[in-house]
C-alpha cells in the first residue's frame, strides 16, 4: 500500500469528537490567552473592568503565581493546538497546563481575594477550570492510548 493510500485510512481512523473537543477546547483555552494577554499588557479597556482593588491584586501576584498561571494559559493552548495535530505531546502539555492550575489556585485561594471575587459563581467557575483541564488531560490520554496521537 502506499504511503497516501495509509494515510488516507489512518485518516479515516481519527474519530470526529477528537476535531470537535480540539477545537472547542482551543475556543475555550484561547479566552485565557486572552485574558492573561491582556491584563499582562496592561490593555486600558480590557483592565476597565477590574476595580482598584482587583488591579492591586494583580500587581500583587509573586513571580511564581504568575509562572503558573503563565504556565496554566500557554499549556491548555499547546495542547489543544497540538491535539488537532494529533500529536502525542498534547499530553504533557495538558498535564503543564493542569500542574499550573493548580499552582494558581494555590495561591488564590491561600491569599486574600478582593471582595468582588470572592463569590460563589467565581468558586463555580475555578471548579469548571479544574473539570475542563482534567477532561482534556484524560481525553488526550485517552486519545494516545488509542493510538490517534503519534
Amino acid at each position: 500500500m502506499t504511503k497516501k493510500g495509509r494515510d488516507m485510512i489512518e485518516e479515516q481512523k481519527t474519530p470526529w469528537h477528537l476535531w470537535a473537543v480540539g477545537l472547542v477546547s482551543l475556543l475555550w483555552n484561547a479566552m485565557g490567552g486572552v485574558d492573561y494577554t491582556m491584563t499582562h499588557l496592561r490593555d486600558p479597556g480590557w483592565m476597565a473592568q477590574f476595580t482598584p482593588e482587583q488591579i492591586a491584586y494583580f500587581d500583587g501576584f509573586p513571580i511564581w503565581a504568575t509562572g503558573f498561571w503563565a504556565i496554566g494559559v500557554w499549556g491548555a493552548i499547546a495542547g489543544s493546538i497540538l491535539l488537532l495535530f494529533r500529536r502525542r505531546w498534547a499530553v504533557a502539555a495538558f498535564g503543564l497546563s493542569l500542574l499550573g492550575l493548580i499552582g494558581g489556585h494555590v495561591y488564590r485561594f491561600g491569599s486574600k481575594i478582593p471582595d468582588g471575587w470572592n463569590t460563589g459563581p467565581n468558586a463555580a467557575f475555578a471548579a469548571i477550570l479544574a473539570a475542563v483541564a482534567v477532561f482534556l488531560l484524560w481525553y488526550a490520554v485517552r486519545m494516545q492510548k488509542h493510538g490517534w496521537l503519534k
